[in-house]
């Protein structure tokens, strides 16, 4: 796979934002919270605050990876009627607002009931970017894999620190797009400190690997943003938005983009070698 095509959607604007000498800002909300029209706006505040690539959550009935923030807010998506057509119809209606990338994670199960080739056809035909798949292996990933590809969707492994250099090489040589490095063994969720883990599993990607990496762990505030900033390609953000949205709506998710926004470009960063 040629570097170009690695980079895929989400990895161009993660490299545009390494070669102005910082990282990328990626922040997460699911679809349908609190409300389907509220968090569409709330998604597009992502955007006005200055995050460089948006994922937006598929709510599911098990989500067993997430904590209990995110937990609380795709039951409520769910109990307000959202389906994954209304999943669709959100990434639409936010890529048409802005030229940022749209990415859905999602667990595998809803892709494989809506039909995986069909699910990339019509995800690609409303401007979506790709998904992040926690709980698909690249091992037992062909049918995304191949539908992604088919239609040039960025399609997004997660690393951990458990995972072996062997496991780290295939499952980077399988993604497009970045890599998620999930650096806090466990579910997700906002943490008073960084993980220790995380520096050391960057590291052990970027030795195999020319695509960006991100990094999820926790991240609530500017100092800790500018923190991982420091050694990561791509700071992730779930948790805290949520909180932001639920405590002051849309204004408060914006409120938190922008000072995450200015964390990761507080410590300039060499450009990218490549």
């Amino acid at each position: 796979m040629s570097e170009l095509v690695a980079l895929g959607n989400a990895g161009t604007a993660i490299r545009k934002a390494n070669d102005e000498g910082r990282a990328a800002l990626v922040g997460y909300l699911p679809a349908g919270f609190p409300t389907y029209d509220g968090g569409i706006d709330a998604l597009k505040a992502l955007i006005d605050g200055g995050c460089d690539v948006l994922e937006i959550g598929l709510p599911y009935s098990d989500p067993v990876m997430d904590g209990v923030t995110i937990q609380r807010a795709t039951e409520i998506a769910r109990a307000g009627g959202l389906r994954t057509r209304d999943v669709l119809s959100t990434v639409e209606k936010v890529a048409a607002y802005a030229d940022v990338p749209v990415l859905v994670m999602t667990y595998w199960n809803p892709i494989e009931r809506y039909g995986v080739d069909r699910f990339a056809a019509d995800f690609a035909g409303i401007g979506g970017a790709g998904l992040i798949t926690p709980d698909l292996i690249p091992d037992e990933g062909a049918e995304w894999i191949a539908a992604a590809d088919k239609h040039e969707l960025d399609k997004v492994f997660l690393v951990s620190p458990s995972s072996t250099d062997a496991r780290i090489a295939m499952t980077t040589a399988a993604c497009r797009g970045f890599v998620y490095a999930t650096a806090v063994m466990g579910v997700t969720g906002a943490r008073e400190t960084p993980s220790e883990a995380a520096p050391p599993l960057v590291a052990r990607t970027k030795a195999v690997t020319g695509i960006p990496v991100g990094v999820g762990l926790g991240v609530s505030n500017g100092d800790q943003a500018a923190g991982v900033a420091a050694y990561a390609d791509a700071v992730i953000v779930g948790s805290a938005f949520v909180k932001a949205l639920e405590a002051g709506g849309s204004a408060g998710v914006r409120t938190l983009a922008e000072e995450l926004s200015e964390g990761v470009r507080r410590e300039p960063r060499a450009t990218v070698d490549r």
